[in-house]
């Protein structure tokens, strides 16, 4: 499987994940990520015994986009504090149905997953279990019914985006998980980690990465934003 570097060096390695495939080994059992990667590192580097990869922060199975590991244990540590701090940028490009009322804001909601059901949902603050979720979100523009957001995460909750914009009366394209109602089987969820920007982990040096979608619909009615 053809996974891009977007950059590497002795601490960091920062691809495009493909979608549909898992970041980590599930009950699939089908090919994930780390385990590609690792030994993708393996042969590259003729490196014997295990080889160790970190990970610091997931995409759900249908998301694409720009993703980083740490190929050190301090490198991980480190990078999941800059994550934990919120100093690390994340931001997304998201295809939703429907046209926002107000072009940009901030979604503040409490979550909590069904592990059984891999379901999350909105509910009250004072919920059991309850975590806050925060994303800010701006309209790029609209097309056809849909519209285009750029979203940058300030928390890394479980299905966040695609819950909290769901909440906010606008279901993300082709997500029937929480946007049966409007999307169709077999539609792929518009939803892209077009960019990561964070301080390097030793260096401090401030390391960004961008990455765009496929020109497929829907993404295609916005062509300045694939590639």
């Amino acid at each position: 499987m053809d996974v891009p570097i977007l950059y590497e060096d002795n601490h960091l390695l920062v691809v495009e994940k493909p979608v549909n495939i898992p970041v980590q080994e599930d009950s699939s059992g089908d090919k994930d990520l780390l385990n590609l990667l690792k030994e993708d590192i393996k042969i590259r580097y003729e490196k014997p015994g295990n080889v160790y990869l970190g990970l610091v922060h997931r995409l759900d199975r249908p998301v694409g986009g720009a993703m980083v590991f740490a190929k050190t244990s301090k490198a991980a540590s480190r990078l999941s504090d800059v994550i934990r701090k919120d100093e690390i940028t994340r931001s997304y490009l998201a295809i939703v149905r429907g046209i926002p009322k107000k072009k940009k804001g901030t979604l503040e909601h409490y979550l909590v997953k069904d592990t059984k059901k891999n379901k999350v949902s909105v509910v009250a603050a004072s919920q059991k279990g309850a975590k806050k979720a925060i994303l800010d979100y701006e309209v790029i523009s609209s097309e056809e019914g849909m519209s285009l957001l750029s979203v940058r995460l300030h928390t890394g909750r479980s299905h966040q985006i695609r819950v909290q914009l769901s909440a906010l009366g606008y279901p993300l394209y082709g997500d029937q998980k929480y946007g049966q109602q409007v999307n169709k089987a077999g539609q792929q969820i518009a939803l892209w980690a077009n960019a990561l920007e964070f301080p390097h982990p030793t260096t401090k040096e401030l390391i960004g990465v961008h990455s765009l979608p496929k020109n497929e619909y829907p993404w295609s009615l916005w062509p300045c934003y694939v590639k």
